[in-house]
C-alpha cells in the first residue's frame, strides 16, 4: 500500500475514528486504526466492539485531489502513536507506505517515521447492515434531540437498560426518552420515512454522546438504519455503528401526570439563574437541594439552607401562578439540566403536589418535556 494524502483531511478522519478506539479492550488489535486504500480513496476504521466508526477520504472532491493512491492495500497501526504522529507532521502532505512484514513508513517533509503495523485481515469486520429501510433526519435536529435527552440517562449499571436513550419510531414521528428514575427527558419530532415501519430501540448514552461530537452542524440529512442489535448512522463520508442495549425499556408514559394542581409560567433564563445562585450554597452538601414556594401576587421564592454554611433566599416574579399554594424541594442540578435542555424564552411548570413528579415544557410547544421527581425534606 502506498499513497500521498493531504494532512488536514487525514487528521480530521483520524480524530473522528479515534472516538471509538479505547485502550481498555480485550481484543488487542482494536487498539489500532485500520487503514484501507482503494482506487476511490482511503477508509479509516476505529472500534471498541460497542461503537465502530468508519471515515472515508475520497481520492478527489469538488475537483481537487485529496489522496493520490499509488498502490492499494491495507494496514492496522497503533492508534495512540499514529494519531499523535499525524498531528505533528511538518508539511501539508503525508506519504504512507507499507513495506514487508507490515512495516509502515510515514513521511512528511524531512520527517520519517517507521511504525510496526498489524495484518488488516485480522481486524474484526464491521457488521453488515442492509440498506434501504433507513429513516432520514437532518443532522441539526438529530444533534438537538440527543442533547435534549442524553443527559438524563442513568450512570449506574444496576439497571443497564436505563443507561441508554429509548428511541421510538411510529407514524412518521421519532421520539427519544431518557430517564435515570429520578428525572426524565423526552423529545419528539416528525421525520421522513419511506415505509410504515415502527421501531423501539435503546441506544447507549455513551454512543450518542460520541456521535454528537462527530457530526458536523449542518442541515444535511443523516440516514439511520436499524437492525436487531445494531444501529447505523450514515452521514457524508462517515459511518457510525453502535450496538443496541438488550431488554425492555420501562413504559414511561404512565409517569407523566395528566392532572395539575399548581401551574407556573416563568422566564427560563431568570429562573435558571436564580436556581444557579440558590445552588451555590447547596453544592457543598451531597444533597444540592433547592426549595421553591409560591407567594402572593405571582411571586415565587427560591431558597436553600445548608446549616453548616448558610442560607440563600431569592424572590422571582413569575408571569402567572395558578392553582394551590405549593412548597416543593428538588435537586438544583436536575432542574438546571432540564432548563438548559429546553429551548424557549418562557417555560411552563406543572405541579401535582409536593411529593409528585412535576413537568417542565416550553410555552406553546409540546415536542419537548422534562420531568423531575421532588426530594423529600423533613
Amino acid at each position: 500500500m502506498k499513497f500521498v494524502i493531504q494532512r488536514d483531511d487525514l487528521v480530521q478522519s483520524v480524530q473522528d475514528v479515534m472516538k471509538a478506539v479505547t485502550s481498555r479492550t480485550t481484543i488487542p488489535i482494536l487498539t489500532g486504526i485500520k487503514i484501507i486504500a482503494t482506487e476511490d480513496g482511503v477508509t479509516l476504521t476505529g472500534s471498541d466492539s460497542d461503537i465502530s466508526i468508519e471515515s472515508f477520504i475520497p481520492a478527489e472532491e469538488d475537483g481537487s485531489e485529496i489522496v493520490e493512491i499509488q498502490e492499494t492495500g491495507g494496514i492496522v497501526l497503533q492508534a495512540k502513536f499514529f494519531s499523535e504522529i499525524v498531528k505533528k507532521l511538518p508539511k501539508d502532505t503525508v506519504e504512507i507506505e507499507v513495506l514487508n512484514h507490515f512495516q509502515t513508513v510515514i513521511r512528511s517533509g524531512k520527517a520519517e517515521f517507521n511504525l510496526n503495523g498489524l495484518d488488516p485481515e485480522e481486524y474484526p469486520h464491521l457488521p453488515q447492515i442492509e440498506e434501504g429501510n433507513g429513516i432520514k433526519v437532518s443532522t441539526d435536529l438529530l444533534k438537538t434531540m440527543i442533547r435534549q435527552t442524553v443527559f438524563a440517562v442513568s450512570t449506574s449499571e444496576t439497571r443497564p437498560i436505563l443507561t441508554g436513550v429509548n428511541c421510538q419510531i411510529e407514524n412518521g414521528e421519532l421520539s427519544c426518552i431518557a430517564t435515570d428514575s429520578h428525572r426524565l427527558a423526552m423529545r419528539k419530532a416528525p421525520i421522513e420515512t419511506n415505509h410504515d415501519a415502527s421501531y423501539n430501540i435503546v441506544i447507549p448514552g455513551k454512543s450518542l454522546n460520541e456521535l454528537n461530537k462527530i457530526l458536523d452542524d449542518t442541515d444535511e440529512p443523516v440516514e439511520i438504519v436499524i437492525t436487531e442489535n445494531q444501529v447505523l448512522f450514515k452521514a457524508k463520508h462517515l459511518l457510525f455503528f453502535s450496538r443496541l442495549l438488550e431488554g425492555n425499556y420501562p413504559d414511561t408514559s404512565r409517569l407523566i401526570p395528566s392532572d395539575t394542581k399548581t401551574e407556573l409560567t416563568l422566564t427560563t433564563k431568570e429562573f435558571l439563574q436564580a436556581i444557579d445562585r440558590a445552588s451555590l450554597l447547596a453544592r457543598e452538601g451531597r444533597n444540592n437541594v433547592v426549595k421553591l414556594s409560591t407567594l402572593d401576587a405571582g411571586m415565587i421564592e427560591i431558597s436553600s439552607n445548608t446549616p453548616e454554611i448558610g442560607k440563600v433566599i431569592e424572590q422571582v416574579q413569575s408571569q402567572s401562578v395558578e392553582g394551590e399554594e405549593l412548597k416543593i424541594s428538588f435537586s438544583a442540578k436536575y432542574m438546571m439540566d432540564a432548563l438548559k435542555a429546553i429551548e424557549g424564552t418562557e417555560i411552563y411548570v406543572n405541579f401535582t403536589g409536593a411529593m409528585r413528579p412535576f413537568v417542565l415544557k416550553p410555552l406553546h410547544d409540546d415536542s419537548i418535556l422534562q420531568l423531575i421527581l421532588p426530594v423529600r425534606t423533613y
